[in-house]
């Protein structure tokens, strides 16, 4: 028996999952991926409603499904299995975009969708322990044929690399000191679950900065969810890659859900928006004009209803760009 078939689907994916931003995300494709033939890529397939509504609506695209998530292959697949080959499901991160798009047999794509940070099914699954608001083992991993566990980090990295990653990646003030309380409380009884860590960071966090700003765990947990899959450094190399594999005309889309992935999102699109030629050259040569069009004005935040349909919006922030100059780039 297989990992994944080991694994326990619950609930159908569709009863389970409201896509965050579902229209304005095909609005933003429509152009690039209603052309005959198109191809796009959903990057984070999760359990495929974005895919679902795409393939629904764009009746001649294909569409290369890639997810590190063993479950969310399994529960989308099922979801999609109607579309035949026009789905191809690829077990990737997301910077893997060239692998993907060999084993899939494409060389070019003309749409790519992000929807970046942990899953509706990662959270709801209480025994992957992403969530601080139910005991569960400490695990974190979106591929759970890794090796690196949230336990391994608690209990194995010094107090030095724990605070940078609990302040870095988690954005969290208090970080010295809930490192300080980890590594006391590890030295009497390593940790196992999520239920001793929250215990622990609700110690190290004063309680008058407890009745403000949510649940003091939550920048901790997404610290080291980040640091257990890598999110961030596979992020950096995803939207290069993203752009580089596009069409002319070809278009990328991604959400996001904390300041550190939209900073990633926004520099990469930017850095590839703006002109190369040296300051006070007197004219732009065709090699200095940018690749990029950014087609949104800024982070676009979810509208009020859909965060009423879905709490899970009310974070996300949406960016979108389209290649607007074809280059030769070296294969990374």
């Amino acid at each position: 028996m297989t990992q994944v078939e080991n694994l326990s689907p619950g609930k159908d994916a569709k009863d389970r999952h409201v896509p965050v931003m579902l229209d304005r995300c095909l609005d933003l494709l429509a152009p690039a991926i209603s052309r005959p033939g198109a191809v796009v890529i959903d990057g984070t397939l999760g359990m495929g409603g974005h895919s679902e509504a795409m393939l629904e609506r764009f009746k001649d695209l294909t569409l290369i499904g890639i997810d590190r998530d063993l479950m969310a292959h399994k529960l989308a697949g099922q979801r999609l299995a109607r579309f035949g080959d026009r789905f191809i499901p690829v077990h990737a991160v997301y910077d893997e975009i060239p692998r993907a798009m060999a084993e899939a047999g494409v060389t070019e794509v003309d749409g790519i969708l992000f929807d970046l940070g942990v899953s509706s099914m990662q959270l709801d699954e209480r025994e992957r322990g992403f969530a601080y608001s139910y005991d569960a083992p400490l695990d974190m991993r979106m591929d759970n044929t890794e090796e690196l566990t949230a336990a391994i980090v608690v209990n194995t990295y010094d107090e030095a690399e724990l605070r940078r990653i609990i302040r870095q990646w988690g954005e969290e003030k208090f970080a010295a000191r809930i490192a300080s309380r980890i590594v006391a409380a590890r030295s009497e009884r390593p940790f196992e679950t999520t239920g001793q860590l929250v215990k622990v960071i609700q110690q190290a966090v004063p309680v008058a900065a407890q009745r403000k700003g949510g649940h003091p765990a939550k920048r901790t947990f997404q610290a080291l969810r980040i640091e257990v899959n890598h999110e961030l450094d596979a992020l950096e190399r995803a939207i290069p890659a993203a752009i580089d594999a596009l069409n002319l005309g070809g278009r990328c889309v991604a959400m996001s859900y904390h300041s550190l992935e939209d900073k990633i999102v926004k520099r990469a699109f930017t850095a590839r928006a703006t002109s190369s030629a040296p300051k006070g050259f007197p004219v732009e040569l065709e090699e200095h004009k940018p690749e990029l069009k950014i087609i949104t004005r800024g982070a676009e935040p979810p509208t009020e209803q859909e965060i009423e349909e879905n709490s899970r919006a009310a974070s996300a922030k949406l960016r979108a760009a389209e290649k607007i100059k074809q280059t030769t780039r070296v294969s990374r």
